[in-house]
């Protein structure tokens, strides 16, 4: 018997019903339509953004056909492969000679005959702003060049075309305050130049350099330098030549190699994208082969695979509510001779039908937005796409999984229309039908299989186990969720009327409620697995980061010794341009015989200073050292946390050395350090330092409340000043000091191990000088004040420097966690309208009942509200609990690997924490759910509507 003149029936009476019901074939259609329309987008826009091969060489080339570069070797024999980033000399060849690496390489020579060329320099250098002063890169380019073309592009004004014109890119135009037109010094040898144009680097639009013709800067530079010893030469790279081959030529391997054997390396645009065999490269033969394919991450895959579960939930209960709308249709087929599967295929055609109309509406959206949001992405990025790269098969693929979606989606509310009777359909009686008690059984099975094999693919690092026990599991709590929407009723008993009402209407309406409640699970489930993985992560990187200076605060240091360090000045300069609060705190450095800054040419030519650091259990690392792998392999993460955080291992694996105190890291203060820089609220310690005791912040230095500082008292013969009142041969003294031990949380303050009185140095025969000072920050400098502070210690005398916090600024993974919680709270807010609509076409005779018996016209719009909030609070709890699954295996993954790290090299961190996104949880579990139920609440009218009286 041919199945399809049915079909072809059930197609044609579900495309008619989609065209008579306008308004919920739209709904289903934007249900279906937005998770393709993201996938499109996404999917374009990562293939856009990926350059390729030939993007990434113009963006490095423009339209060059190659560059030519020489190498420190001189001009000796060199092996390259065909991408021109892997070279060095022949196996077996000798090393070049110093000699050899001084050569000359001639490397306008190795172009091939008839070529064309430009050269290129940069350099650093600091340029005067509107602001004040800042340091960029300059670069001797001509950039009017049509070589250049697609590497640097004109945006505005024109190209430099005089040694006295200068262009700069846009970032640098924004940052430093200047307009088209402006005058701008390269301070040094005071060369000006007029900026001409704004420019922008298509594979790197935050760039903030600046661009000038060859010969304009580094030579009138270096001829002042030459004239005045007190400038500074400029720092100008080797040289690099861009070259256009012969019209039709290009750039050939043959060239290639023959530019090898003078000792130059080349990188071809022709050779890159179709490079020669393996026989004819000499290097291949002596290098490793390498996989440049890139593993999807973890993450990626597991959070894939819920998104695939995703996409057909969200479309459930739009088409459970086109099910239950088109009862009396179904029923009429079924009155005319249709049997149950033919009744159950106008279903799954209505899904074809709006999956089909749903994914070619979705692809086409998401081909407007990628394009339509093009430069929004581009300046996210930092780059521009090199064309719009549409991969036909990604996107017919993603279609197809659109229909699909469609006729998974209707598969449940098919079955349930294909099991009514066809008096209940024709008169809409709902019958009655008890829930499935297999289903409950097999989610719990499926939920707990689920978790274990997810939880044992994390400790196994096998991410596939992950991510199917992650679907798994979420597929045993859809199981649950009947058994969870029934229980709901329950809780009812003692609330109020409404809300009474809504719980028990969504127990008695589990078919309606647990797609819902699905659909809404699913969405806070995958946002919720990449919060807390994100968040996680961020925690842990947060953790291995070791910030320079402690965080809120700056440093001005000087830059020359003694009375020349001028230090008043600069700090009045600072103190003026920046947004500094409170007062300073100065501090000074010390050191013992004559000062290694000044006197260390000569080998023992000056003195030392030395905290000797105790041995034994709390003063030497476990970590380190003899026995710290056997630790390693008995050691939990957290054990080994809890040692790498302990004084004893702080300075171990990385110190901190700045303001002017080499590895003994003391400085000389007061109790102004304690409160501006090491933030210890203390009058303990402050009470020491004033009567003399040393503050000590690693009490690993410490033994029974006693430090050891040993010093060598050698003084040079140059100087003169103290050799006089030190004759004689070095002195070395060993002295115990009482200190003030700090809270082992302080060990970790940036720079500074001990603070020393002045006077205790003088007495123990030390030297003692005003180094700089700290300051307390009431926010992050702006970068205007940042080039006018750098202008104002300039003007005073630029004998000292701002040190300034390393902090890693604002991530974006706080935006990643908002654009989670908006796509989780859209998604719960539609679920959860289209459940609230679906009731109240259902329970109009019950509000009409109450109505009848004198309910106010409120309760109409109260119960749709608790309706509204039911699904979206339950929706929400379960997506948390599920989400968790997923992420938690995932860093155990992580944790698997850091693990293996750590007992290979003792002091790496193992450290890797599961960190609650509570900011994210909180905005799904209370703010969504409230904000549905008032949505709902306020949509409603309140006017009751008459009905015609039923029979």
């Amino acid at each position: 018997m041919n199945p399809l003149p049915g079909w072809r029936a059930a197609f044609r009476i579900a495309r008619r019903d989609a065209v008579r019901a306008k308004g919920r074939s739209a709904l289903v259609v934007a249900m279906i339509a937005l998770p393709v329309l993201g996938v499109t987008a996404a999917d374009l826009t990562y293939r856009s953004a990926l350059p390729t091969k030939a993007e990434e060489l113009t963006g490095e080339l423009g339209a060059a056909d190659a560059r030519f570069s020489a190498t420190s070797m001189g001009p000796v024999k060199l092996q390259q492969m065909p991408d021109g980033v892997n070279w060095g000399t022949p196996r077996g060849a000798p090393d070049p000679t110093p000699e050899e690496q001084e050569r000359p390489v001639d490397v306008p020579a190795t172009f091939p005959g008839g070529s064309r060329h430009l050269t290129e320099r940069s350099l650093p250098a600091s340029v005067t702003t509107r602001h004040g002063i800042t340091d960029t890169q300059i670069t001797e380019l001509r950039i009017a060049d049509p070589m250049l073309r697609g590497r640097i592009e004109l945006t505005d004004g024109a190209y430099p075309r005089a040694k006295d014109e200068i262009a700069a890119t846009e970032d640098f135009i924004e940052a430093s305050g200047l307009s088209i037109g402006d005058r701008v010094t390269v301070r040094g040898p005071d060369q000006s130049y007029t900026l001409t144009g704004a420019v922008e680097l298509p594979a790197d639009l935050r760039a903030e350099s600046l661009y000038a013709l060859p010969g304009s800067v580094i030579a009138p530079w270096q001829k002042t330098a030459d004239r005045d010893k007190n400038i500074l030469p400029p720092q100008a790279s080797d040289p690099k030549w861009l070259v256009q081959g012969p019209p039709g030529a290009g750039v050939t391997w043959q060239n290639i190699l023959a530019a090898n054997e003078k000792g130059v390396v080349v990188i071809s645009r022709q050779v890159a994208l179709d490079p020669p065999p393996d026989s004819e490269v000499p290097m291949a033969a002596t290098t490793d082969p390498y996989d440049t394919d890139a593993e999807m991450t973890a993450a990626v895959l597991t959070v894939t695979a819920m998104a695939l579960l995703e996409i057909v939930l969200l479309a459930g209960p739009a088409f459970a509510v086109g099910a239950r709308r088109s009862r009396r249709q179904l029923g009429l087929v079924g009155s005319c001779g249709g049997t149950r599967g033919q009744v159950r295929a106008v279903v799954l055609a209505g899904g074809a039908v709006l999956g089909g109309v749903g994914a070619v509406a979705g692809v086409g959206a998401g081909f407007g937005l990628t394009a339509l949001f093009r430069p929004m992405i581009e300046d996210y990025t930092g780059s521009r796409f090199g064309e719009l790269t549409v991969r036909p098969w990604e996107i017919l693929g993603i279609a197809v999984l659109g229909l699909v979606t469609g006729v998974l989606a209707a598969l449940a509310p098919a079955i349930v229309a294909g099991r009514q009777s066809v008096l209940e359909s024709l008169t809409g009686r709902r019958g009655t039908r008890r829930g499935s008690r297999v289903l409950p059984v097999i989610g719990v099975i499926a939920l707990t299989a689920g978790v274990a094999v997810a939880v044992y693919g994390g400790v196994a690092g096998d991410t596939a186990l992950v991510a199917g026990g992650s679907v798994l599991a979420e597929l045993g709590v859809l199981g649950c969720i009947p058994v969870i929407v029934g229980f709901l009723g329950r809780l009812g008993r003692r609330l109020p009327l409404t809300p009474r009402i809504a719980l028990r209407d969504a127990a008695r309406n589990r078919g309606r409620t647990a797609p819902a409640v699905a659909a809404v699970m699913a969405a806070v489930a995958g946002s919720v697995a990449i919060a807390t993985y994100t968040s996680s992560n961020a925690a842990e990187q947060a953790y291995d980061y070791s910030p320079n200076l402690t965080p809120g605060t700056v440093a001005l240091m000087a830059a020359d010794i003694g009375d020349n360090a001028e230090l008043p000045r600069s700090r009045a300069a600072v103190e003026q341009s920046f947004p500094v609060s409170g007062g300073r705190a100065d501090i000074g450095r010390v050191w013992a015989g004559s000062d290694c800054s000044v006197y260390y040419e000569e080998e023992n030519g000056c003195g030392t200073l030395e905290l000797v650091k105790p041995t034994g259990k709390g003063h030497s690392c476990p970590l380190k050292g003899k026995g710290a792998k056997e630790l390693a392999l008995r050691i939990s993460a957290d054990e080994h946390k809890r040692l790498m955080n302990s004084p004893a291992c702080m300075d171990e694996n990385y110190t901190m050395v700045a303001f002017g105190t080499g590895t003994d890291k003391i400085v000389v203060g007061g109790a102004d350090v304690l409160d501006s820089y090491v933030k210890l609220e203390d009058p303990a310690a402050a009470k020491a330092l004033a009567e003399g005791t040393p503050v000590l912040l690693n009490s690993a230095y410490a033994k029974n409340g006693e430090v050891t500082l040993k010093a060598i008292h050698a003084y040079n013969d140059r100087d003169k000043k103290n050799r006089a009142l030190h004759p004689g041969k070095a002195r070395i003294s060993t002295d115990r000091l009482k200190v003030h031990v700090a809270p082992d949380r302080y060990a970790a303050t940036p720079g500074i191990r001990m603070i020393m009185p002045e006077k205790t140095a003088e007495r123990l025969g030390l030297h003692v000088e005003d180094y700089g000072s700290f300051y307390t920050l009431n926010r992050d400098p702006t970068d205007a004040e940042s080039q006018a502070a750098h202008a104002a210690l300039d003007q005073a005398g630029n004998r000292a420097y701002l040190m300034t916090s390393d902090e890693r600024l604002r991530t974006d993974d706080d935006t990643i966690l908002l654009i989670l919680a908006l796509f989780a709270g859209v998604v719960t807010l539609g679920a959860a309208a289209i459940t609230t609509g679906l009731s109240k076409a259902d329970a109009e005779a019950d509000l009409t009942t109450l109505s009848a018996v004198g309910a106010p016209p409120g309760v109409r719009r109260s119960l749709s509200g608790f309706q509204c909030l039911v699904v979206a609070l339950t929706g929400v709890l379960l997506g948390t609990a599920a989400g968790l699954v997923p992420a938690v295996a995932l860093r155990l993954t992580d944790l698997r690997a850091a693990l293996a790290d750590m007992r290979e090299d003792p002091m790496e961190s193992a450290y890797t924490p599961i960190v609650m996104p509570w900011e994210t949880i909180g905005l799904l579990a209370l703010v969504v759910p409230v904000l549905a139920g008032l949505l709902a609440a306020g949509l409603t009218s309140s006017r009751l509507t008459l009905a015609r009286r039923a029979g």
